[in-house]
């Protein structure tokens, strides 16, 4: 009302109005006996005070309302009028609470204004569901109340004695306020806000690095405590032990939370202050949050993606020589640590102390690593980091949380493809290089075997002696028979051997990985020449005529294993006869024996004897 008529006093505010919810801030007030005509006593002040009620916010408070001789006042009345009108007079929300239409002359329904309070060590208790909401300094209080509550902190406690001139006069209210009465008034103060108010935001932790923040229409993942303006826990991701994740400016959360994240970065902490009026208004959420509150989160970002993100590669380090990069269909070993954005190790490589070995580019992995791993040299490492969309969506895996950004540190061990063969470089060659090895021929060799990244597996050198074996004999693996040939004595060179002409895909037990590419440096010592494919004995000239007759030393006709063993060597000693090099020579002598005694009764007759070139089904003689 703009003005008032000569003589009329307007009816005095209802008791309920008392009652209302205040924010803002204000200049401090006079403490007890400072005010002939109000007092007030500061009875709890909190440590920290950092907006106090000003004229114009708007207030959330408890209170208890008595007489000077402690009698409290009735929280509920109305007229006789009232009382025979079963349907109570229109009400208009007030947050949690209900107020009537003001009507000059007309009686007040108040509803369900109960409070609680019982003495506890710390002093007053109310029921928190029914706090007092109102603007201060509108007139919608009485004058006392609204000068006492200006100045006030959220959780300050205060007690007010406000004189009848600044309450219900001589006239009180009939049946509840006599008149020319002096009240007391309990108030703890638990909401401030203004209508003019906006989105606070104090950031008390922010990561060294931050290359990126939240943007309209991002993709985020956070944990949060929400509470009131005077501490009360609302809600909290942390204690159902689950983000929360959403999208952020496009209306999937109230208008306060959507403004105040942005800007953050990944490990950053804030807490984001928003008034009633961008959050939840007046009628609150229904459940937990009641109308007209403002609400405090504490807010911790964990992750930050977009749809529209590909996957990131950052190169850590990169081999000087990069000979060969990785393609689409080769077959990658590599070490890992995976973590969350937020740094949460997921998974590591290294922990079970083996590669992650894997095709690459034909879906064997998530989409994210099948590209990040293409174009990577042997030995390199670099970081891939992975948008959802790109690694396990919405649903997640294992302790993989949905909609999660995924990190992998990764050191390329080495790779290959199934169509390479073996690959040799030949470091150094002697002068005289005519001879050259082939199948058959008994070679003598040092070597260092290692892996592509330089792990050694083994060395003869170490060892002081060298690696003897038969060419083509199936001695060594594949690929080390054929990076062997063609080699002169002196020759060094590194042969390069795939797994599928190496040890496979189940390695050596303790000793060389599955799928490990194999390097061998090697310089052959030694070299003698095989016998003809076929032959493991031959001669060296004529053979005689009287072959038989010969090693038939005794003349009975027949030929035992000693008197065969016994010409045969003789011949490989004097120079007449050849034994394949490399085997076991009495195991030669015994098979050659055994290939002549056609049945097998232990000893040869004549008719049994035939040299090979009579029957090419042996070997041998």
């Amino acid at each position: 009302m703009a003005f008032r008529a000569r003589g009329w006093r307007p009816p005095p505010p209802p008791l309920l109005l008392l009652l209302l919810w205040v924010t803002g801030q204000a200049a401090p007030v006079a403490g007890l006996g400072s005010d002939a005509e109000l007092q007030i006593e500061r009875r709890f002040v909190p440590d920290e005070c950092p907006r106090t009620v000003r004229s114009g916010d708007f207030v959330r408070y408890h209170y208890v309302g008595t007489f000077p001789d402690g009698q409290k006042f009735d929280s509920r009345y109305h007229t006789a009028e009232d009382k025979a009108n079963k349907n109570p007079r229109p009400q208009v929300r007030v947050g949690e609470n209900t107020r009537p239409c003001l009507q000059k002359g007309v009686g007040i329904y108040w509803k369900d204004l109960q409070f609680l309070m019982r003495v506890q060590n710390h002093g007053l208790s109310y029921d928190r569901d029914s706090t007092f909401n109102v603007f201060v300094g509108k007139g919608q209080l009485i004058a006392g109340m609204d000068q006492a509550l200006v100045g006030m902190c959220v959780n300050e406690r205060r007690f007010v004695k406000i004189p009848p001139k600044l309450a219900y006069g001589s006239e009180g209210v009939s049946g509840v306020i006599p008149p020319n009465s002096v009240l007391h008034f309990d108030v703890l103060l638990m909401d401030i806000w203004n209508s003019e108010d906006q989105v606070q935001i104090h950031t008390y932790f922010k990561p060294p690095s931050c290359p990126r923040t939240i943007q309209v229409s991002d993709f985020v993942r956070y944990h949060y405590n929400g509470t009131f303006l005077d501490g009360t826990l609302f809600d909290s991701s942390h204690n159902r032990m689950k983000t929360y994740d959403t999208y952020v400016g496009i209306g999937w959360l109230i208008p306060g939370m959507d403004k105040g994240l942005l800007g953050m970065c990944v490990g950053e902490k804030r807490i984001i202050t928003i008034p009633p009026f961008l959050a939840y208004g007046e009628d609150g959420d229904g459940k937990d949050i009641p109308g007209q509150a403002s609400l405090v989160f504490d807010v911790a970002l964990l992750d930050l993606h977009n749809p529209k993100d590909s996957i990131s590669i950052e190169n850590k380090v990169v081999p000087k020589n990069c000979e060969r990069i990785s393609q689409s269909g080769d077959f990658l070993r590599y070490h890992y640590n995976g973590t969350l954005l937020d740094g949460t190790l997921f998974d590591s490589s290294y922990s079970r102390n083996r590669t992650f070995d894997t095709y690459i580019g034909q879906g064997y992995v998530i989409p994210g690593m099948d590209e990040g791993l293409l174009g990577v040299c042997i030995g390199e490492k670099r970081r891939i980091v992975v948008p959802p969309h790109l690694g396990y969506g919405e649903e997640g895996r294992g302790n993989i949380p949905g909609s999660a950004v995924l990190v992998f540190d990764i050191h390329v061990i080495d790779f290959h493809n199934p169509s390479d063969s073996i690959s040799i470089t030949s470091h150094y060659k002697p002068p005289d290089c005519s001879v050259l090895s082939k199948k058959g021929d008994y070679l003598k060799y040092h070597y260092n075997a290692s892996l592509l990244d330089g792990t050694l597996l083994d060395s003869t050198w170490n060892l002081g002696k060298t690696y003897n074996i038969v060419l083509g004999s199936g001695q060594v693996v594949l690929g080390m028979d054929m990076g062997l040939r063609e080699m002169c004595v002196g020759e060094k060179r590194t042969v390069i051997i795939p797994p599928h002409l190496g040890y496979g895909e189940a390695g050596v037990d303790g000793e060389v990985p599955g799928s490990a590419v194999l390097v061998f440096d090697i310089e052959l010592l030694e070299l003698v020449a095989g016998l003809p494919e076929g032959y493991m004995f031959i001669w060296n000239g004529e053979v005689s005529p009287n072959l038989f007759e010969e090693i038939d030393k005794d003349g009975n006709g027949e030929v035992l294993l000693e008197e065969f063993s016994e010409y045969i060597h003789a011949q490989v000693a004097s120079g007449k006869g050849k034994l394949a090099p490399g085997f076991d020579a009495e195991l030669i002598v015994k098979n050659m024996f055994t290939n002549q005694d056609r049945n097998g009764d232990g000893k040869v007759i004549a008719e049994e004897f035939k040299l090979k070139d009579q029957e090419a089904k042996h070997d041998e003689l």
